[in-house]
């Protein structure tokens, strides 16, 4: 006898029946949200040239799943949707300027090499939009309410968004007078929140305790609109105040929408993985997974790489650790019995198949006997499969 087991490779998973009904479900539910707000949905191959992602600020190439094609040229799994929705914005036949903005969604797999546990794969369903052509705060502020309604319509209620700007870093660096080295050590203390390395930076520096002060409130500070104004009293730079009215306003918007109560400032958000974001990221939580589960921001360089200039912001939503916050979270996702079974005694086939077709016709599904059960096994089977019901065609009531 061969005892052999096969499983599947390390960060890969098979999905139950009952997870993925739900999974489906919800990846309908979010195609007609996406369809009901004016975006598109595209299909990208899963397979593109590794150059696509590695360029420089993009995706760091230990990260993708790499292979070649017969010519020996390298090739790499789909790592996200905003790149190759980049190079497919930048390839669109018969463009006009006209045209823009453009929206477009998509709901694909994804495959990249990371940290596994607390629910990340290494092959993951993620569903986003890209509104590309369109700049300023109404556009920010469109994709990240877009972002937050995906959130709510898969179950989810408990969600935080937390909202930064790059460029207020970017005005605040040059505020205070950092060379390109000093700027990049203080920005990576500033996203994993090293407030030490920033005191020992500034230091070195010879930073002014004004100075320091307002870097250490980047890491640290969160809120609302009284974090704007904290900041409003001691940003002098332009390009930092203006990233200040951009949060401002994005604010605004998401409070007349009523979706205030789901956002938050996080100056000390400055990126992640990649690293082609010019304005507003954000990314959103919830509870029972250690990761973001939403993420997002402005990419106006992005499509300009592909050649052609485009103001880019979009997001993308992970459905597999959104499935599993709310798995973790009690929401039940079972596997559904059928509706009914028909079994039909010997000589009766035929008028079986008219049974069971018209079970389905009228929307219950229905399962065809095909082992020869008799009436009363039939009615067992079905109380043990949850089966709400049983028929047996015996050609009596004809």
């Amino acid at each position: 006898m061969n005892n052999a087991k096969f499983y599947t490779a390390d960060g890969f998973t098979d999905t139950l029946p009952g997870i993925c009904a739900f999974k489906k479900k919800t990846e309908q539910e979010l195609r007609e949200l996406y369809r009901l707000h004016g975006y598109k949905e595209i299909e990208t191959p899963g397979i593109e040239y590794l150059d696509i992602y590695s360029r420089p600020g993009f995706v760091p190439e230990q990260n993708l799943y790499k292979m070649t094609d017969q010519k020996g040229r390298l090739l790499a799994l789909r790592y996200d949707g905003t790149i190759p929705a980049a190079r497919y914005a930048a390839n669109i036949k018969d463009f006009t300027p006209e045209a823009l903005p453009i929206r477009i969604s998509y709901i694909e797999n994804m495959f990249r090499f990371a940290d596994s546990g607390g629910g990340k794969q290494n092959e993951f369903t993620q569903a986003g939009v890209e509104l590309m052509g369109a700049e300023g705060s109404d556009a920010d502020a469109e994709v990240i309410a877009l972002a937050i309604r995906s959130v709510l319509s898969t179950g989810i209620t408990d969600l935080q968004i937390s909202i930064g700007q790059v460029k207020l870093y970017d005005g605040i660096a040059r505020q205070v007078g950092l060379d390109e080295e000093s700027k990049t050590a203080i920005g990576r203390a500033i996203n994993s929140r090293d407030t030490v390395t920033i005191e020992k930076t500034c230091d070195r520096l010879g930073v002014s305790d004004d100075d320091r002060k307002l870097l250490l409130m980047l890491p640290d500070a969160q809120g609302t609109y009284d974090i704007i104004d904290a900041f409003r009293q001691k940003v002098k730079d332009e390009e930092a105040l203006t990233a200040l009215d951009n949060l401002q306003n994005i604010l605004d918007c998401l409070d007349e929408q009523g979706y205030l109560k789901y956002v938050s400032v996080d100056s000390g958000l400055m990126g992640g993985s990649v690293d082609y974001y010019t304005g507003v990221i954000f990314k959103g939580y919830t509870y029972e997974v250690g990761f973001p589960i939403v993420s997002g921001g402005r990419y106006d360089n992005t499509v300009a790489v592909f050649g052609r200039p485009m103001e880019c912001v979009g997001f993308s939503l992970s459905l597999t650790l959104t499935l599993t916050a709310l798995m973790r979270q009690g929401v039940t996702m079972e596997d559904k019995p059928a509706d009914a079974i028909v079994g039909f005694k010997k000589g009766c086939r035929v008028q079986a198949y008219a049974v069971v077709e018209k079970l389905r016709e009228d929307g219950l599904s229905a399962i065809l006997d095909t082992t020869g059960m008799g009436s009363e096994e039939l009615s067992d089977y079905a109380n043990k499969q949850g089966i709400e019901s049983a028929v047996f065609v015996d050609g009596e009531d004809e």
